[in-house]
């Protein structure tokens, strides 16, 4: 693995608030508070420690306000962006004899307020959308309509995501709840079903698992409107078997500090309000985004007992706190790399290029992090499309199957350099302006089954991944 962050004028020196690959092409669409959405070609550059190329291609400009979201459609076809003031719009791919031009094709008006996150139903025809006004909205883009609205949320709606399989949706909100709603069809006739979400759990909070002698109030398990970021980013595993949270924060007895965390809800366990399926370590930083690498990978042989997932394959995917990334797969316990110091604001946005070959994460400081992996770095791709109907109804992760705290040993835990966070990462401030030309390169650490031999330091963590049952 190699990258770093590209020093290039990205969007005018203004915060990159989104981005994202186009599924078939690559091109590498990102949004920005300049109002424009800006479109570049990835590249590999020889050697062992260059950095990945980013060449500007095109500029679509329509918004009037800051770009907070954009997101692709599943075929390329589509791309829908979200801004500030309830701003949505459907840009469409046109194919000229002088080449390929993104047009506008709709405008969806209904928000009142900012849209911070949207995603696409896998078949391409509806949108979900979440915003400063408090709503969820679910599209209907061939109509350019709102098809239905959720509006149980309290406070902003940050992140949104919808079930690969078309049976659910989610949403993450600043009111410390998270809401998943599932597809109770309407009018059942002749094959034609209209879709009619309805919010069938909540997660909220949950009893601390230590007991005590004195009963202890239930505690929240997400951070409150305090957290400094727009955004918190949730995401469906592309096949389906589980949904991954972030903004977690969760407390292990009534009288300890809050961790940091992501939690990971299996499918089949989603009723179980009590406590999700599983624990992400905790970092420094609160977790605002998370993202699935689309494709499958060949599992390596690892023991049972190194990993907490029973899947025929192995997934991937990137957790971004607001100054680090972490590369996990479902075969270990133990992050794939683990990067610090890339950025000297919170991180805003993270993209997976449909080879899996680039990872892009964006930042409020005006500039893009690009890793690359070498090719089969990450693992042999396999299919797993013949598989998804078999996950959805029989394998599946059940809390059951996860394995139980005792089983995973302190020899696999986790650990997580406080110090060298707050050595490589420059807090904002606004009286004093961004050093641009000298941008902190990223602090890389590829985690081994041998714990690695580390000169005099501060005391470190040590936090053990979590299973509850």
């Amino acid at each position: 693995m190699k990258g770093g962050t590209l020093q290039i004028n990205w969007h005018d020196t203004k915060p990159v608030l989104t981005l994202d690959f186009h599924p078939i092409s690559g091109i590498l669409a990102t949004g920005g508070a300049d109002y424009d959405i800006k479109l570049w070609l990835i590249a590999s550059e020889e050697g062992e420690k260059k950095v990945p190329t980013a060449t500007y291609q095109n500029s679509l400009s329509y918004h009037g306000s800051a770009i907070n979201v954009i997101r692709f459609s599943p075929s390329g076809e589509l791309l829908a962006s979200g801004a500030d003031g309830g701003e949505l719009i459907i840009w469409k791919l046109h194919n000229t004899d002088s080449g390929q031009v993104w047009k506008v094709l709709k405008t969806l008006s209904f928000h009142r307020k900012d849209v911070l996150d949207l995603e696409w139903s896998t078949d391409g025809l509806f949108l979900i959308s979440g915003s400063v006004d408090n709503s969820c909205l679910i599209w209907d883009v061939n109509k350019g309509s709102v098809h239905q609205i959720l509006d149980a949320h309290f406070h902003y709606v940050q992140g949104v995501a919808w079930d690969p399989l078309n049976k659910y949706a989610a949403s993450l909100s600043s009111d410390r709840t998270c809401r998943i709603y599932v597809n109770k069809p309407q009018n059942k006739t002749k094959g034609s079903e209209k879709l009619n979400y309805v919010c069938q759990h909540l997660l909220a909070k949950v009893e601390p698992q230590v007991v005590e002698e004195v009963k202890s109030a239930k505690h929240h398990l997400f951070h409150d409107e305090t957290l400094p970021s727009f955004f918190r980013r949730l995401a469906w595993s592309p096949d389906g078997s589980f949904l991954l949270v972030p903004a977690g924060s969760y407390k292990l007895s009534p009288t300890s500090e809050p961790v940091n965390t992501a939690y990971i809800l299996s499918r089949k366990d989603l009723s179980r309000q009590d406590m999700p399926a599983l624990m992400l370590p905790g970092a420094s930083k609160a977790v605002v985004a998370v993202r699935f690498c689309p494709l499958a990978f060949s599992l390596r042989g690892l023991t049972s007992c190194c990993s907490s997932f029973k899947l025929p394959y192995r997934l991937i995917f990137a957790v971004a706190t607001l100054n680090s990334l972490y590369v996990y797969d479902t075969e270990g316990i133990e992050p794939i790399a683990v990067l610090a110091g890339l950025h000297y604001a919170a991180i805003t946005d993270i993209s997976w290029s449909p080879t899996a070959k680039f990872l892009a994460v964006s930042s409020q400081d005006g500039y893009c992090t690009l890793l690359e992996f070498e090719n089969n770095e990450l693992g042999s791709p396999v299919s797993f499309s013949e598989n998804k109907q078999v996950l959805s109804e029989q394998n599946i992760i059940n809390v059951d199957d996860l394995e139980s705290p005792e089983r995973i040993g302190k020899g696999n835990a986790m650990v997580i350099d406080d110090t060298q966070e707050k050595e490589t990462v420059k807090p904002e401030l606004e009286s004093e302006p961004k050093p641009e030309p000298e941008l902190a390169q990223p602090s890389v650490v590829i985690p081994t089954k041998e714990k690695p031999a580390v000169p005099s330091k501060p005391a470190k963590r040590r936090i053990t991944p979590m299973a509850i049952d």
